[in-house]
């Protein structure tokens, strides 16, 4: 059985394998964005790999603004992946995808209902809906009718319940409007994939509360390298320290500025600067103060919102470390990015991180400044024997890849038709 995979599906007792159908919405209601978030990297990686799949096997589908739901046809599919993957990760500029995005919103408002039908009725092969977005789970009625009308199975990737069970780190109504995803996850998967294991343990009350004894497959996220990284000239001197994500309170920006702040009081020019890469988000008022108005960070933190996986890379590279302070995560990229780039890791000891990390990074408690503080100052000097020891365990890391999580949910998806 996969590491992490709950349910054994052999596949000797598979008679037909089902037809997929991927939900696309959420891509096309990122596709004007100059950068892909988490969860559309991963809508992403699925439609990629449904693509090299037979067109027999697969059909693609979305949920307008307008809540129009219907069929995306196969040419239409790959010409905006292709766009919007040249847009996130080559050098193409935003337009293309967003105009194709455009056209395939208007397509499904006028035919694709009517189009999504027929596909489906002529389908012999059991019906399987995809959605590994979020994208609507709020709204539950859409699923359902495919359920009744075309007996298809339904099974959501679900990355985490943190507006769940960390509201107050999230804007408001958020936990409200998760509950409904999760809700309807919990009455009408018929399996359910999860990132980690970590979320998996908190999903799995749910479902028992709710009287369900669905399959939860945990299969990590697959992580690629970009083919070439870049070192922007950034001015940035060495040794810095990098931070990636969203400037959002759950993931504990303050700590560091604050720790920052102390670091260069003490050492003077001799302290290593940071670079915290991530758009500003909601309720940050304190942290933007500190960024903005404190003379001690002035010249020592550099922040930017918006820069390409080759630089981040290239930034990830030149660290000392990776510092990723958060108090709540589902998966943790940022954590698997910079391990897999041999770039030690400096992170909370939340259940996400421990399970990726491995036992590579060292792992503190997200409200123990003095451990932080103590570590950073060390990891300063690129001879620390503190630092050296976790580069020599990174020989033994290996990240996650989606070869192997393509496998453990086709697995799933084929044992659910068995």
């Amino acid at each position: 059985m996969p590491w992490g995979c709950k349910t054994a599906l052999p596949r000797e007792n598979i008679e037909r394998m089902p037809h997929l159908l991927l939900d696309l919405s959420r891509l096309i209601s990122s596709s004007a964005r100059a950068a892909p978030t988490g969860i559309d990297r991963v809508e992403l990686a699925y439609a990629r790999e449904l693509l090299t799949r037979p067109e027999d096997d697969v059909s693609f589908a979305a949920m307008t603004n307008l809540r129009a739901f219907g069929l995306i046809n196969r040419r239409q599919a790959q010409n905006f992946i292709s766009a919007l993957s040249a847009q996130w990760f080559g050098s193409q500029q935003p337009g293309k995808a967003a105009r194709i995005a455009n056209r395939m919103a208007g397509f499904i408002a006028v035919n694709g209902d009517r189009a999504l039908r027929s596909r489906l009725k002529r389908l012999s092969e059991p019906l399987i809906y995809l959605n590994v977005s979020h994208h609507h789970l709020d709204r539950p009625a859409t699923i359902d009718r495919l359920k009744k009308r075309f007996g298809a199975r339904f099974v959501p990737l679900v990355h985490d319940l943190i507006p769940i069970e960390y509201p107050e780190y999230q804007r408001p109504n958020q936990a409200e409007i998760h509950g409904r995803r999760i809700e309807t996850v919990t009455h009408l998967s018929d399996a359910v994939i999860v990132n980690s294991q970590a979320t998996a343990d908190i999903l799995a009350p749910k479902m028992a509360e709710a009287g369900r004894n669905t399959p939860i497959l945990a299969s990590h996220l697959g992580f690629d390298l970009p083919a070439k990284r870049t070192l922007r000239p950034f001015g940035i001197p060495r040794p810095y320290f990098l931070c990636i994500g969203t400037i959002e309170p759950r993931k504990n920006h303050l700590l560091l500025l604050k720790l920052w702040r102390k670091l260069a009081i003490e050492m003077g020019e001799a302290a290593p600067h940071l670079v915290i890469v991530g758009r500003r988000g909601w309720e940050i008022e304190n942290v933007i103060d500190m960024l903005e108005r404190s003379p001690a960070l002035a010249g020592k933190v550099h922040e930017f919102s918006m820069i390409t996986d080759s630089e981040i890379c290239g930034l990830i590279q030149g660290a000392q470390a990776l510092l990723f302070a958060s108090f709540a995560e589902g998966f943790g990229l940022p954590v698997i990015e910079a391990l897999a780039l041999g770039t030690p890791v400096l992170c909370s000891d939340i259940p996400a991180f421990v399970e990726v990390g491995r036992g590579a990074p060292e792992f503190f408690d997200p409200l123990d400044g003095p451990s932080w503080y103590a570590a950073i100052r060390d990891y300063t000097d690129s001879k620390s024997p503190r630092r050296a020891a976790q580069l020599g365990r990174l020989k033994n890391w290996a990240p996650p890849n989606w070869t192997n999580h393509f496998q453990e949910v086709d697995a799933l998806l084929n044992g659910l038709t068995a």
